[in-house]
């Protein structure tokens, strides 16, 4: 097994963390580096996708014959959907979306999902966490391992570094970052495990001192 360290680089190979009851692969998809993940439940193997984001031969590898019970989208911005429909055909997934967002995406969102929400499959339990600024339904998910520190999955609206980009509108800058505050850095551990919508994973302890200055400087 390959230590996970949760650098990919798209046509490179899959990280996969493995927790006691979950299985967290990650691969970098598309022109825009963007990161996919497959949960798999270790006691049933029940899977879902985070973000359909591109290259659905890499997904569908990714997947594999076990399929999956849903897709669930982060937020509405293009370049985190461009393979959905390809993907739910293939696969007869349900797709999951923040309440929000919903009419952004092209592809119909059966479950959508807000503020304290949660997606079962398997064992597994994941809460939804509404962000609002980077897109006003973007969600972040949340699973609280019973047996370790959380994982949190945030799409764009935390990375390595700051918030998303909320294109120097700073009403939805001040939104997303009372957010991340309040629902994430306020609640949650600084061990707990980021997993963001490009790029590397950091934690929130890693990120914790920087808040002062991201207030500061405005994005």
């Amino acid at each position: 097994m390959t230590e996970y360290h949760g650098n990919v680089h798209v046509g490179g190979p899959a990280q996969t963390h493995e927790l006691a009851k979950l299985m967290i692969s990650k691969v970098a998809v598309g022109p825009m580096d963007n990161n996919a993940y497959l949960l798999r439940c270790r006691q049933t193997d029940q899977q879902v996708l985070i973000d359909a984001a591109n290259d659905v031969g890499t997904l569908l590898s990714l997947i594999g014959s076990g399929g999956i019970g849903r897709v669930i989208t982060t937020h509405q911005h293009g370049d985190h959907w461009q393979a959905l429909a390809e993907v739910v055909a293939r696969t007869g997934a349900t797709t999951v979306a923040g309440r929000d967002d919903a009419e952004g995406i092209p592809v119909p969102t059966d479950e959508p999902v807000g503020d304290g929400d949660t997606i079962r499959f398997g064992e597994i339990t994941l809460e939804v966490i509404q962000l609002v600024g980077h897109t006003p339904g973007s969600i972040a998910l949340l699973y609280d391992d019973p047996t370790g520190p959380p994982h949190l999955f945030t799409g764009d609206s935390l990375f390595p570094g700051g918030v998303g980009n909320t294109r120097g509108d700073k009403k939805n800058f001040e939104s997303l970052l009372h957010d991340v505050e309040t629902k994430l850095f306020d609640r949650l551990p600084d061990e707990t495990w980021v997993y963001p919508g490009h790029g590397a994973d950091t934690t929130l302890g890693t990120e914790r001192p920087a808040l002062p200055e991201w207030r500061a400087r405005g994005w």
